[in-house]
């Protein structure tokens, strides 16, 4: 254990924290690889998909800000929920987090590698074997950048989201002004009616929504690095949702009133693509190509963020090999870490490549992780209900609003994806449920062994 190993602290204010949290989503890379998937399994209720799944993240949220004040920490649903519910459960939330980060590199590189590819050499674009060496390429300077300290990878994030924004921006409104005079799928307000659902065809839009969601919280792994720690990393959580719930929901509406189900089909991880060139004709097309592959970048960046982080608290409480927790002298990163993540990367992009198209590894990998992000951020959830239910015995009518943000909101959306997660097990192929519960299982080795460790450490 070596609770002495501290971060880079007050390197992050509000706007970089804020800027961190929306480019852990990836706006351009959600819509891009996500959209064609979610209309594919909820059609016209796509909106109506984002919209309960953005408020039940922002009970998720609210979970996160609330825990963070109790306790600012790297670990974030590790530390949280071994402080509520034990180290044993609170390791597995952190495992579930670590796993699914290292299946989001192969869901994450291929697009990049597909934008750069369609960039440059369009006719290798489904050639598995280049698309894998482009993102090993990728890869590698992600991890660089992220190993030469926090600074430097804000700065990066913050040219690359505002470049990417920029782009986005002109593409929503040129939309919002074109499509509607001659709407692919007529508008209607039916469309955001969570009352038209089966369960069935909830359960299994949800699990793709909850994917558009992922990633806003790496906010709270870098709260040690953020000044005013258990403060600035909550408002920067909150105004991410903010901004993202509104993009995501143009933006469905967006895809509805401008492209046939058939364009839909057919562009498939392409949607920006799609709506650019329809609008603007193929230059632009390849400007949305550049906002994806910034987009995508920066996600795997604050993936690899949460990922090293989440290790690197492990590690200091002694729950993982104590190698993770070390600290570069001078640029005050988890470089261990950093070049474990780098490295596993690069091994399950290999494997990736032979598979059979690159359609099938990104499909297997968003419900895999939507699966692992219910399960890690529903026991969040749980966790803040729980260290705060005493709000709920001291006439919670006083404060109302407090019992709903900490406890009532928080334990419902938890319950909620849980109940997702559950309900769509059945409906996945065997690749599916292996990734992704027996993803989570499988940390129950290293959770024994190095208990084992620890045993045979101790003096007799």
């Amino acid at each position: 254990m070596n609770p002495s190993a501290k971060l880079n602290a007050d390197s992050l204010g509000i706007v970089e924290s804020v800027i961190m949290g929306v480019a852990g989503t990836a706006p351009a890379y959600s819509i891009e690889i996500t959209t064609s998937t979610i209309i594919g399994t909820a059609g016209t209720l796509s909106p109506a998909s984002i919209l309960v799944c953005g408020l039940i993240m922002f009970g998720i949220a609210y979970a996160f800000i609330n825990m963070n004040r109790a306790l600012a920490s790297a670990g974030t649903s590790y530390a949280w929920v071994s402080m509520v519910f034990g180290r044993t459960l609170g390791f597995f939330a952190g495992w579930a987090l670590l796993v699914l980060c290292c299946v989001f590199m192969v869901s994450a590189m291929i697009p990049a590698a597909n934008a750069t590819l369609l960039i440059f050499d369009r006719p290798l674009m489904n050639n598995v074997h280049y698309v894998t060496l482009i993102a090993a390429a990728w890869l590698t300077f992600v991890s660089a950048v992220v190993v030469k300290g926090i600074k430097l990878t804000s700065y990066v994030q913050v040219l690359m989201t505002i470049a990417e924004g920029v782009i986005l921006l002109v593409i929503l409104v040129a939309s919002l002004v074109v499509f509607p005079h001659a709407a692919q799928h007529p508008f209607s307000l039916q469309w955001f009616s969570p009352l038209a659902f089966t369960p069935q065809s909830f359960a299994n839009g949800a699990l793709v929504a909850i994917f558009f969601y992922y990633g806003w919280d790496v906010t709270m792994n870098l709260s040690e690095e953020t000044r005013d720690a258990n403060r600035i990393p909550g408002r920067a959580a909150f105004w991410s949702m903010v901004f993202l719930m509104a993009f995501f929901l143009v933006f469905i509406v967006v895809t509805l009133l401008g492209l046939s189900d058939a364009e839909i089909q057919h562009y498939n991880t392409n949607i920006i693509f799609a709506i650019a060139e329809k609008l603007f004709g193929p230059t632009w097309g390849y400007v949305a190509i550049v906002a994806v592959l910034l987009s995508t970048v920066g996600t795997v960046e604050t993936q690899m963020l949460q990922f090293t982080r989440t290790l690197f608290a492990k590690s200091r409480d002694g729950a993982l090999h104590q190698r993770y927790a070390r600290l570069h002298p001078r640029w005050q990163t988890p470089h261990v870490a950093i070049f474990f993540i780098w490295i596993t990367g690069l091994a399950l992009l290999l494997m990736s490549s032979y598979l059979p198209t690159i359609n099938v590894i990104l499909q297997d990998s968003i419900t895999a992780i939507g699966f692992q992000i219910c399960f890690y951020l529903g026991l969040t959830g749980l966790a803040c209900g729980w260290y705060y239910r005493e709000v709920l015995t001291r006439q919670p009518w006083r404060a109302p609003w407090r019992a709903i943000t900490h406890v009532v909101w928080p334990v419902a959306s938890g319950v909620f994806l849980f109940f997702i997660a559950l309900y769509s097990v059945p409906t996945f192929d065997w690749v599916t449920n292996l990734v992704g519960m027996g993803g989570i299982v499988v940390g129950a080795i290293p959770l024994l062994l190095n208990r084992r460790r620890l045993r045979g450490a101790r003096p007799g």
